[in-house]
This record gives C-alpha cells, sequence and structure tokens, in this order.
C-alpha cells in the first residue's frame, strides 16, 4: 500500500538528502528543496470544504483525547463516543494518507514521505498542499477515536469496546498527551496558513503592505512542517491501539521547540500584516469621507486629523491665543481655511492670513451669503519629526506672533499627513485650501487669490479669483497691446509701479524716488522678498499715451452702451466705475500712478500723493517688520497723507466717442446748413464749491 516506489520516479527526490533529519536542516535549505518540488498552481481543489471538515475532525478529535485522557487516569468515567461524517475523499487524498500510515518512523523517513507528497501537490497552491495533507491526516485521526456505532450493537460490546480502549490508551497516557499537544500546535500552524491566504487573496500591494513579501518567503517553509508533522503523527496513531512495547517511536521534544517557533515568528508577521492592511482600510473610509461621504466640516476634520489609538480618539487642536486645547465641534457650521505647511519659509504665509483674520475680526460683512463670522483658520503644521529642536521652532512661533487662528500641535498622524498629500497635493511648499460648512473644498489653494487680492478677494472660492482676475482684464488688455513686455512683468506676480503724466518733472522726480525705493527695499532684511519694479508709460514711445487714453474712453463708451441696451442704466458694474476712476487721474496736472501685485491693481493714485509716499519709505517700511503686506502698508501711508497733497481743484474730463445716441441732437448754427451736427466728444466739469 506504501507508495516508496513513487519516490524512484522523481528525480527530484534522490540522493542523500531524503535521509536526513529535518531538524537539522536550516530554513534556507528546506525553502530550497520544497521550492523545487512547486510549479504554478494549476490544480484547484476546495480548500475551504477541505478545511471546514478536516478541522472539525481533528479538532472534536483533539477534545476526546482530552476527555479520554481524563477518563484513563480516573478510570471511572466512561468513555464517549462520537461520530461524524464526512464529505467524499478524492483518490489523491487517500493515497497521501495511505502513504502516512506507512510511513516508518523516524524524522529520516518522515521527511522522505513530505518530499514525495510534495511532488504529488506540486500544482497546489501552498495552502492547497497544507489543507490536502491535514485531511488525509484528520482521516486517520477519526478512525482512531470516533468508532461507528450501529444500532445492531449490544450495549455488552460496547462497554466492552470503552474499556479496551481505555486499558490500551492508559498504558499510552504520557505519550497521548503529548502527541495530542503536537497536533494542537499543527492545528495553529494551519489556521495560520489559511489566514496567510485569506490576507493575500484581498489584492493588496505588496509596495502597501510589504510584510507580505515576508510571508511569501517563510510560507513555503511552514507548510513543509505542517505537512511534516502530519506525517509524523500520522505514524503514531497505530501505535495507541496496540499494546506491544517493540520497535514503538515517540514524538522528539524538537517538535514544539520548532512549531513554537514557527507560530510565534509567522503570528507575528501575520499580525503585522493585519495592521498594515487595517491602515489601508482606515485610509481608504477617511478618504472616503473626505472626497465623498463628508456632508460634514466636523465629520471631515476628525477623518484628516484625529487619530484612534487602541478605541480612543487622540488630537490636539488649540486656539492659538490662548494655547488651550478646544474640541473639534469649534468648527461646526464653519467655513475652515486650512494652512498646510512646515514650520520653515512661512512668513509670507503667516502674513497673508493674520492680514485675513484681522479682516475677518473688523466689522461683519456678507459676499454672496458668505459672513466673515462664519470663517476660521486651521495650521496643521507637518513635520518628518517632532523632535525637540522643531517643538521649540513651534512654540517660539505661536509665543511670538500670537495667532488669532487655531493649530493642531505636534500633528504626526501617518494616515492623515497621506490624505493631505494626495488630496491637497501638498509636497512640502504651503498650501492654503477652503473648506465650506460641508467639508466640501471650494478652492484647493486660496494662496494665489490672498496673496493676489487679499480681503477683496473674500470669500476665496475659485470663482472669486476667476471674477477678480476678470475685473481687470480690460486694462491689461490695453497696457499689452502698447508693450507685450508688461505681461512678463504681471505674470512674475511683483509689485508694478505704472506711472505718466504731462508734468515732465514730475515723472523724472517719480522716477528717482521709485528707483530709490527699489533699492532701499532690498536692503530691509524682512521675513519675505518683496520684488518692486516700474513702468512709466511712453517712455520708449511718447506716441502709445493718446492711444492708451483712446483705448480707455472707447471702452467706457461701449460699457455704456451695452448698459443702455440692456436696460439697467444708473446700474455700474466694477469696471465701469474703475474706468472712470482712472480717466479721473489723467487729469491730475502733477501725473498718476497705479500700484498693482501681479493681475491685480491694488491702488490707484494721484502723481503727488504717490511721489511722496514712496519717498517717505523710512516713515512706513516698520509696518513691515509687523507681518503687513508691502501694499497694504504703503496704501495705508497714501491715504494719510493723500488729502494734504493732492490738489482739491476739481478738473473736467473729455470723453471723446461717446455713444451720440444718448445726447440731445442739435442742429447746425448755420442758418443755410441746419442739419444735426456730429457729437465728437463731450466735456464734464465739477460745479465743486458751488451753490446747487
Amino acid at each position: 500500500m506504501m507508495t516508496q516506489k513513487s519516490g524512484s520516479s522523481s528525480n527530484v527526490l534522490q540522493g542523500k538528502t531524503l535521509l536526513q533529519n529535518p531538524f537539522e536542516f536550516s530554513d534556507e535549505q528546506i525553502l530550497d528543496n520544497v521550492y523545487r518540488t512547486h510549479f504554478h498552481c494549476v490544480e484547484k481543489c476546495d480548500v475551504k470544504s477541505l478545511h471546514t471538515v478536516a478541522s472539525t475532525v481533528i479538532n472534536h478529535s483533539i477534545q476526546i483525547t482530552d476527555t479520554v485522557i481524563q477518563q484513563a487516569s480516573q478510570l471511572s468515567e466512561r468513555f464517549r463516543e462520537e461520530t461524524i461524517t464526512s464529505r467524499q475523499l478524492t483518490a489523491k487524498l487517500k493515497r497521501i494518507a495511505c502513504q502516512m500510515v506507512c510511513t516508518s518512523r523516524g524524522e529520516h523517513y518522515a521527511h522522505h514521505t513530505t518530499m514525495l507528497i510534495l511532488e504529488q501537490l506540486k500544482a497546489y497552491s501552498w495552502d492547497a498542499k497544507a489543507l490536502i495533507v491535514q485531511a488525509a491526516f484528520a482521516l486517520e485521526y477519526g478512525k482512531f477515536l470516533y468508532h461507528p456505532l450501529t444500532r445492531q450493537h449490544e450495549e455488552y460490546e460496547k462497554s466492552l469496546a470503552d474499556l479496551n480502549g481505555l486499558l490500551v490508551i492508559q498504558q499510552n497516557i504520557q505519550h497521548l498527551s503529548f502527541f495530542n499537544s503536537v497536533v494542537k500546535k499543527v492545528m495553529q500552524v494551519i489556521e495560520c496558513i489559511t489566514e496567510w491566504k485569506r490576507l493575500t487573496s484581498a489584492g493588496y500591494d505588496i509596495k502597501d503592505v510589504p510584510t507580505l513579501a515576508d510571508t511569501l518567503h517563510e510560507i513555503p517553509v511552514v507548510v513543509y512542517w505542517a505537512i511534516f508533522t502530519f506525517v509524523t503523527c500520522t505514524g503514531q496513531i497505530d501505535d495507541f491501539t496496540t499494546d506491544h512495547k517493540v520497535n514503538k517511536y515517540e514524538l522528539s521534544k524538537n517538535f514544539e521547540n520548532k512549531l513554537d517557533l514557527i507560530l510565534r515568528t509567522f503570528r507575528e508577521h501575520l499580525e503585522m500584516c493585519s495592521t498594515e492592511i487595517g491602515r489601508i482600510e482606515d485610509y481608504s473610509r477617511r478618504k472616503n469621507i473626505i472626497i465623498i461621504n463628508g456632508k460634514d466640516i466636523v465629520k471631515v476634520l476628525r477623518a484628516l486629523i484625529i487619530s484612534t489609538e487602541n478605541g480612543h480618539s487622540r488630537h490636539n487642536v488649540i486656539n492659538g491665543l490662548t494655547l488651550e486645547q478646544v474640541k473639534i465641534e469649534e468648527f461646526k457650521k464653519k467655513h475652515v481655511l486650512l494652512f498646510i505647511s512646515g514650520l520653515e519659509h512661512i512668513d509670507e504665509e503667516i502674513q497673508l492670513l493674520k492680514s485675513v483674520y484681522e479682516k475677518l475680526k473688523e466689522k461683519p460683512r456678507e459676499v454672496e451669503g458668505y459672513r466673515t463670522e462664519d470663517f476660521k483658520i486651521l495650521w496643521i503644521p507637518i513635520v518628518d519629526e517632532w523632535n525637540e529642536d522643531r517643538r521649540k521652532t513651534l512654540e517660539t512661533k505661536l509665543q511670538r506672533t500670537k495667532f488669532g487662528w487655531y493649530v493642531v500641535k505636534h500633528f504626526n498622524f501617518e494616515i492623515g499627513i497621506k490624505l493631505i498629500k494626495e488630496v491637497f497635493n501638498y509636497s512640502g511648499k504651503p498650501v492654503i485650501p477652503l473648506m465650506n460648512p460641508d467639508g466640501k473644498v471650494e478652492n484647493f489653494d486660496t494662496k494665489q487669490i490672498i496673496s493676489m487680492y487679499g480681503f477683496d478677494g473674500f470669500p476665496f472660492r475659485t470663482s472669486d479669483h476667476t471674477r477678480l482676475t476678470q475685473q481687470w482684464n480690460w486694462f491689461w488688455s490695453e497696457m499689452t497691446k502698447l508693450n507685450p513686455r508688461i505681461g512678463d512683468l504681471i505674470e512674475e506676480d511683483r509689485y508694478l509701479f505704472i506711472y505718466g503724466g504731462s508734468d515732465t518733472m514730475w515723472i523724472q522726480e517719480f522716477t528717482t524716488a521709485i528707483e530709490k525705493l527699489k533699492r532701499d527695499v532690498g536692503t530691509l532684511s524682512l521675513q519675505i522678498d518683496i520684488t518692486v519694479d516700474s513702468y512709466q508709460l511712453g517712455r520708449e514711445d511718447p506716441k502709445i499715451v493718446p492711444r492708451f487714453w483712446i483705448g480707455i474712453d472707447s471702452l467706457l463708451a461701449s460699457r455704456k452702451q451695452q448698459i443702455l441696451k440692456g436696460g439697467n442704466e444708473g446700474v455700474q458694474d466694477f469696471a465701469t466705475t474703475e474706468i472712470k476712476r482712472l480717466l479721473f487721474l489723467k487729469q491730475d496736472p502733477k501725473g498718476w500712478v497705479i500700484l498693482s501685485k501681479g493681475y491685480n491693481v491694488k491702488l490707484l493714485g494721484h502723481g503727488q500723493a504717490m511721489s511722496r509716499t514712496v519717498k517717505d519709505l523710512s516713515f512706513w517700511h516698520v509696518k513691515l517688520h509687523e507681518e503687513v503686506s508691502f501694499d497694504v502698508a504703503f496704501k495705508e501711508y497714501y491715504e494719510s497723507i493723500k488729502d494734504k497733497t493732492s490738489p482739491r481743484k476739481c478738473e473736467h474730463s473729455e470723453i471723446s466717442n461717446y455713444p451720440s445716441d444718448i445726447l440731445a441732437h442739435i442742429p447746425c448754427p448755420n442758418i443755410e446748413c441746419g442739419r444735426s451736427m456730429e457729437v465728437t466728444s463731450v466735456n464734464y466739469r465739477c460745479c465743486h464749491g458751488l451753490d446747487p
């Protein structure tokens, strides 16, 4: 019945190695031998059903064995037999069971049979190999302890059978106890193998679950020792059913030691795999909340920044002014500006947010349903490691700057950092996304709109950036027509002074002053770099000056015409208002100046006051050290001196190409003509100082 002959057909299993003691092998040697028997998984079997049936048989057998041991020691309780019903096993499974029964006693022979079985099961997966052999062992173990009783059995026969069984087992009680312990351990190994199969079948990438790579290296060795143990234990079963003591083989203590080592190492790796997979699933769940199913800013912030350790939520959100911890519910029904950054090179962003925070705390303002009192700022500083130096850096910034917003202190939640990098495209450079009360992102980075437009960009949506950019398109379109170099300057997002006028003395004075300001700003040792440039309209070609103003006049006339055609007389949009302001500046006898930052026009100023402000840098540059932006500090000083330096005399404004159909038609004074005169221009003069 023993298939020792099959060994001769396998070239892989020849040589003295087959008769060596596997306890003398290293794991690498076993891995090498076992892998030679493994092909790609071609054969399929219902490993789940096989494992269920075999485990049921073996586990029940273990329980009964424990009971029998107890009965034999007490000799007072009656052995209770149980019956099971198992599925029909395949011929291959029966053949393997036969091989194991007929294996000679000793580790050398058990190793030989183990390699033969592995050769026969080479086309099966690693878990299937172990579970098929487990099922074969269950056949023999079940026969040992389960004696099906039929209705024809007499009570006397059953009692006698019980008594004989107890007497035989009593003689082998110590050996049987150790045998049962080994079977329990190998069953634990089988459970580990099935758990490994479940984890590897879940479809996770080894890059995401790196410990899986270790288990893939270990599994051949684990399967080998499981099969080797089953082979050895099967040979022991016959010894328990006979009372002779000749040539009996007792299991080596090496079995328990080896199985304990396998279980300890393999379980540790499986637990690490489960932990890594748990992180992946937690990440997916949190990401789903943030992107799809948030519906609440508090729920989204919980998913983003609150870690769960040992079932307890942990976070450290503090108020930047009081430095006291606050609850995450503080952000309920609020719009949140998330400031995500490191600790270094963020002075510009802090300056921007500080100016925004101060504006938010001023007089309440509402734009399209967005109220300033509903906005909060939350800073999430991210570093590789919160060492002592970085903790001190954060403490210094908190104490020195006195943030009016909230801070996630010492944020080191690994999953949260990964989410921030993926959802908000954070790569180390500061970003300031805006989230609404529903937890949806309305602008993935408000930094640009705040940098360009300051609080004028409120409520800082992506649509607001588009709207504000388009508000001055008319101006930049005219400027770039005259000089394409202007486009390069505004694309670089630098401060740009555009100026002009008819007073050559003032032009020369302002040019000198602005050049000095450029040099002086570079020597102020500010925390952020300020780049200032200038452009004099008509310096290269004086002919472009009238072309520019004719273009602006035409724009106003065109917009007036559009307003009238639309039936919205008396309603003026932003562009129309600013065109009128620019045309008014043109009348300044000294000159005019426009200050912009990138595409955002920050200030339209009168020549004398603007020149004075540029010259008086030493009076207002202290504001720059107080983390106030250049344009804000400049504008504040300009407004403070404007009325003292700007002429109060009102000027007339001449507008060419005005739409003739909105004016009364006047006939030609020449009596011989009498036809309606063409309207070429309109003059407006303010009656300032006169009675109505």
